[in-house]
């Protein structure tokens, strides 16, 4: 028997490594990271949160937590038929240097191993010789056997706190406010949030995830607009309300 359902929700610290030549290809953890001459500042460094089963990750590594125990320590090597695949060489295209320079914003950033978007498609640049390009299509890490270090930190049991861990990995935000109304909850866009180019695809997937791992019933979604500081200024001469100019405008969103 499984030791996580499906529908689980649970914080993972991990290390992932080329399994061939041992290089570091990420880690949630700030000493590994520090260790290995990786560490990006800025970074929070904090385990990741996933839904078991749901599909979010490869399969070798999605298979493995199905059976994993809390706490406990795993070392496993995945195939690259359970990560990301075979190389496909049917991915790996020539392209001459018209094109190519149409589709890089900036022909100084190019270099071998450089990642390009050509086409509405990712690649890396592999080869450059006489003026033709060679793009491989395939993901970075396709044809590779991977080796991941993983514990389960934590599985979440708490409704609210099953939400938070959710709005945070597929958001990058982390200061909403959220209100139950039995099974419906209510949830405040954070300001930075407001701003997001991303933001309504964000709460497209926001309500499919709370859907799918949670038990909620209606989601709502409250964006609080604050009023300029220079009207709330001119507010302030010309009423005698001490109210008068502090007032917020908030609309909501149901799915």
């Amino acid at each position: 028997m499984p030791e996580m359902d499906n529908g689980t929700i649970v914080h993972v610290d991990y290390e992932l490594y080329n399994a061939e030549n041992g290089d570091l290809l990420e880690t949630t953890l700030e000493s590994i990271a520090k260790e290995q001459e990786m560490h990006q500042e800025g970074r929070t460094y904090t385990p990741l949160t996933t839904v078991v089963g749901a599909g979010q990750l490869i399969e070798g590594f999605e298979e493995s937590l199905m059976e994993a125990k809390v706490g406990k320590e795993y070392d496993i090597v995945i195939e690259p038929t359970k990560a990301y695949g075979d190389k496909d060489t049917s991915l790996i295209e020539t392209i001459n240097q018209d094109k190519l320079m149409r589709a890089v914003q900036d022909p100084k950033s190019l270099y071998i191993g450089a990642s390009v978007e050509i086409g509405g498609r990712n690649g890396t640049l592999t080869l450059a010789a006489a003026g033709r390009y060679r793009v491989d299509f395939n993901h970075p890490l396709a044809g590779r056997s991977l080796r991941y270090k993983y514990t389960i930190v934590k599985v979440i049991e708490d409704r609210a706190e099953k939400i938070a861990a959710l709005l945070k990995s597929n958001t990058g935000h982390d200061d909403f406010e959220v209100e139950f109304e039995g099974d419906d909850v209510s949830i405040t866009v954070p300001q930075a949030m407001l701003f997001d180019t991303n933001a309504a695809m964000m709460k497209f997937r926001v309500v499919s995830v709370l859907r799918d791992a949670t038990d909620v019933a209606k989601v709502s979604f409250v964006e609080v607009h604050e009023a300029r500081v220079a009207a709330a200024e001119e507010d302030e001469h010309d009423c005698e309300d001490p109210d008068c100019g502090h007032e917020s405008h908030s609309h909501g969103e149901e799915e």
